[in-house]
């Protein structure tokens, strides 16, 4: 107990001299004031553990309480991008898919009720597409695209990237390729280059043919909200797609690492019109490619590149859902 030292020399006289402190009688203390009684203590009292409890179960609660959705996520993008180049391993995608499987619209602060999911052109066939950066840095950027019903992303390509797609919200209709390898196509015989082998364009004398390049269908159909989310790699899993919005959708996308033109990672784009059968090997074969892959139906298209369409109409807005930290 601290003891008040005014009170301790009022009834103590401290003699000088170190004599005179052998002769001091052992002070004499002054008892402690009684506790006061009494209603207005008791109900002061009682309010101040109140106000200490709510404290400390706030400060618990703080403590303890799980971080938003989209904060778990950037946390998880953060860990697992960590280069440019980096290609997730199958635990760090099973990772990233979990979180974005578990992903609500409102855990990114959105409902159908958005002004982006009723664009009034889209009578017209010109529907804006909206999107939205969470976060972006070198590694990797967390993004939403915002479509209204009948708007279309054209089929284009992610160079060197690895993509997650999350439709939280809406119906849409994707379709997506890869790029046929080369080692897979078989020399054509009847070919009479000089090069000794065919090509996957060497059937046709349009200059055109040689824009052409064969690619593999990957994914043909319609996605409704919620499913699972679909990953793309740089070579596989469909790294050319297009996005058709059957109802007003919302995509959270991850891009690692995103778009860049000063590392060579520009957006292509690019038409899949031609049929196949309309340039075949000059042996008649199914794309040059062995029985085995041909039992498997494996799909095949001309893909010819072309400029940024036209009627492609993009517009960005301010990130307005929960709001991440990167400490």
């Amino acid at each position: 107990m601290k003891l008040d030292r005014a009170a301790v020399e009022e009834h103590v006289q401290v003699p000088a001299g170190a004599a005179a402190a052998k002769r001091r009688p052992t002070p004499v203390l002054p008892e402690p004031p009684a506790a006061a009684s009494g209603p207005a203590v008791r109900a002061g009292v009682a309010r101040r553990g109140q106000r200490s409890r709510r404290r400390r179960v706030q400060a618990d609660s703080h403590a303890g309480a799980p971080a938003p959705a989209v904060q778990r996520l950037f946390q998880a993008c953060r860990h697992v991008f960590r280069g440019p180049g980096t290609v997730p391993a199958p635990d760090h995608v099973h990772l990233l898919r979990a979180l974005l499987d578990r992903m609500r619209p409102e855990d990114v602060g959105l409902s159908p009720d958005l002004k982006f999911f009723r664009a009034t052109d889209a009578a017209l066939g010109v529907p804006t597409i909206t999107h939205t950066t969470i976060y972006k840095c070198p590694n990797f950027s967390m993004v939403i695209l915002f479509l209204p019903r009948n708007a279309v992303i054209p089929l284009h390509n992610h160079p060197g990237m690895t993509v997650f797609s999350k439709l939280v919200l809406g119906k849409m209709h994707i379709k997506s390729y890869d790029w046929v390898d080369p080692d897979q196509l078989l020399p054509d015989p009847s070919s009479s280059s000089s090069s000794g082998s065919s090509s996957s364009c060497s059937s046709s004398s349009s200059d055109d043919t040689n824009q052409l390049r064969l690619a593999k269908l990957v994914v043909d159909d319609v996605f409704t909200a919620p499913c699972d989310t679909s990953v793309l790699y740089p070579t596989t899993g469909g790294n050319m797609h297009r996005f058709t919005a059957i109802e007003p959708c919302a995509i959270i996308d991850i891009l690692g690492p995103p778009y860049s033109i000063e590392e060579d990672r520009d957006c292509t784009y690019y038409t899949d019109d031609i049929p196949y059968t309309h340039h075949r090997q000059p042996n008649g074969s199914v794309g040059g490619l062995t029985g085995a892959e041909q039992e498997e139906g494996l799909r095949l298209a001309w893909l010819k590149e072309i400029d940024m369409p036209a009627e492609l109409k993009m517009c960005s807005v301010p990130y307005g859902g929960p709001p991440i930290s990167d400490k």
